[in-house]
């Protein structure tokens, strides 16, 4: 009788796992599990999980670590679970108060709608990255309420994988089903596995803006590894997504994505 199972990845950060992990406990009205993937090869968050003591929450050595890629650990992670609607929780992110009730009865006010989001609020050291991000993703939330204002889960599909980022993982809860029908998150994407999964589910199964934070997404290093070349990086990931769109959707449909986002969503 699970309603949320939570899929937290983890890679050396025993100083932040613990208040990410104790955000999702304090969440009301809600049934919930933890599954702590731990990426690194000496099980370095094993004796911190353990210390929580709540047996909501279980920990798990990924057998085959990922040298740094966050689909691999998730993927092992997310079949071992029980509840309809899945979360990817990071270990260094927060859970806003709430949201899990109220993700929840959006998911039931719209059956057939396969994932929910919110908005994106960023802490951290006072820095220009902070600030940046800030304003990136404050841009992000003014263009989720827009675009639900549509109702077109193709223009939600197109935003993601031509203009700029919406939501990520952290922020949108997912049912289960969505990851069944997909495969999952592909491996092989450096960064951005997450975005590539929001992109093919949306387009198949529709999605939810809720007005209110999903996430509280902390400025640092990235999760799983240093990422020297984020440019190049992010370039390498989008050709990737956009290449495994076009094979699953077809050309038709990848390249009108991409006119409704060049001609039309780059003005709303």
């Amino acid at each position: 009788m699970i309603d949320i199972s939570i899929i937290m990845a983890t890679y050396r950060r025993p100083h932040t796992i613990v208040s990410a992990i104790k955000s999702i406990l304090d969440q009301r009205d809600v049934r919930i599990e933890v599954l702590v993937v731990d990426d690194c090869p000496d099980g370095s968050a094993e004796t911190v999980v353990a210390g929580i003591g709540d047996p909501r929450v279980r920990y798990m050595r990924n057998p085959n670590p990922s040298n740094g890629r966050p689909a691999i650990p998730r993927n092992a992670g997310w079949p071992l679970t029980r509840g309809e609607i899945i979360h990817f929780a990071d270990d260094d992110d927060l859970v806003p108060e709430g949201l899990y009730a109220d993700a929840l009865a959006e998911f039931r006010r719209f059956p057939k709608i396969g994932i929910v989001f919110g908005s994106i609020e960023v802490f951290g050291e006072p820095s220009k990255t902070l600030t940046d991000e800030q304003a990136m993703f404050a841009r992000a939330a003014r263009r989720s309420s827009r675009l639900q204002r549509l109702g077109s889960a193709r223009a939600f599909a197109a935003n993601l994988l031509f203009l700029n980022l919406l939501f990520i993982g952290g922020s949108s809860l997912v049912r289960r089903h969505c990851l069944e029908a997909v495969g999952g998150l592909r491996a092989e994407l450096e960064i951005m596995e997450d975005v590539d999964f929001l992109a093919r589910a949306t387009r198949l199964f529709g999605v939810r803006y809720l007005n209110r934070p999903s996430l509280f997404y902390r400025v640092g290093p990235s999760m799983m590894r240093s990422q020297k070349d984020l440019q190049g990086a992010l370039k390498r990931s989008y050709v990737r997504m956009q290449a495994g769109y076009r094979e699953t959707f077809g050309g038709w449909d990848f390249y009108s994505l991409k006119f409704l986002a060049r001609a039309v969503l780059r003005f709303i």
